[in-house]
């Protein structure tokens, strides 16, 4: 077994396995109408909540899917970053599969939350020479890195309240979970710890950011190590730790809480055999 596919109940510290394979899967999505996204080999795979059939959904010309995947808030499209030319290129899919739409013309490109009013996307992106925040309506709005060098900046996702836009940063030195305002302003540091933490996600009833601790010293978002997965309140506070897992790059790059909030998403794994 390579990778493992789970839900975790917070509240009664409960993991259930809905699906466990050979192959190498990524970055869970919760569908509003109960059923899990994930990508294995550029595909996109619809996963059943009571264990049904695992079905591959038609991305169009979006055949190199990455782990930077979700959908639209009333569930009718799917996000999806793919490569193209080797560069990462955002597309729009329709949820029940077809052609995909590039909505997003300079690459790469990196999906990682959509509002809740379905109005604007966030997404990581390559401009300049450094990974920053962008978000788009009709157009392009870099977010970070406009002052200067703020470091890396990547993991966008967007508070159940529209407000804010978490992500995680290192420009204090390692990275770290900060948000700001969705103009970009107010920027404010929200983790300060020794871990090396990245992908916040705001859960949908307001309360709960999820986010993935890598041991200190570690560099970037690498795969096959033991993480923990760490739930600090919206609001501010220390961050407590709910999970301790091999994992990584792919348990929960994007969005992965349930509609309701009340647990999440993700994926464990076991050590590849070459």
């Amino acid at each position: 077994m390579r990778s493992s596919l789970e839900v975790y109940d917070p509240a009664r510290g409960r993991t259930r396995v809905l699906w466990e394979t050979d192959d190498l899967i990524e970055a869970p999505n919760w569908h509003p109408d109960g059923w899990l996204l994930v990508n294995r080999d550029g595909r996109l795979l619809r996963v059943p909540l009571d264990g049904g059939e695992v079905a591959v959904i038609d991305s169009g010309i979006a055949q190199a899917c990455n782990n930077d995947h979700g959908f639209s808030p009333d569930g009718a499209w799917i996000y999806a970053s793919s490569h193209m030319d080797k560069l990462s290129t955002l597309y729009r899919i329709p949820v029940a599969g077809g052609a995909a739409e590039q909505i997003v013309r300079d690459v790469p490109s990196y999906w990682h939350g959509v509002s809740p009013d379905g109005a604007e996307i966030a997404y990581c992106a390559r401009r300049g020479g450094r990974y920053e925040i962008c978000v788009q309506q009709d157009v392009e709005v870099q977010l970070t890195g406009v002052h200067g060098d703020e470091g890396h900046n990547d993991g966008p996702d967007y508070s159940a309240d529209g407000e804010w836009i978490w992500f995680n940063s290192d420009r204090s030195g390692q990275a770290q979970i900060w948000r700001m305002r969705r103009d970009g302003s107010d920027v404010q540091r929200m983790v300060t710890s020794d871990t090396v933490d990245w992908f916040p996600h705001p859960s949908p009833d307001g309360r709960h950011v999820l986010y993935l601790a890598y041991p200190g010293g570690t560099l970037y978002h690498p795969r096959d190590l033991n993480v923990t997965l760490r739930i600090m309140p919206q609001g501010g506070g220390e961050g407590m730790p709910v999970l301790t897992l091999f994992g990584g790059q792919g348990s929960i790059n994007v969005p992965c809480w349930a509609p309701d909030g009340r647990s999440f998403a993700f994926v464990r794994y076991a050590p590849s055999v070459d």
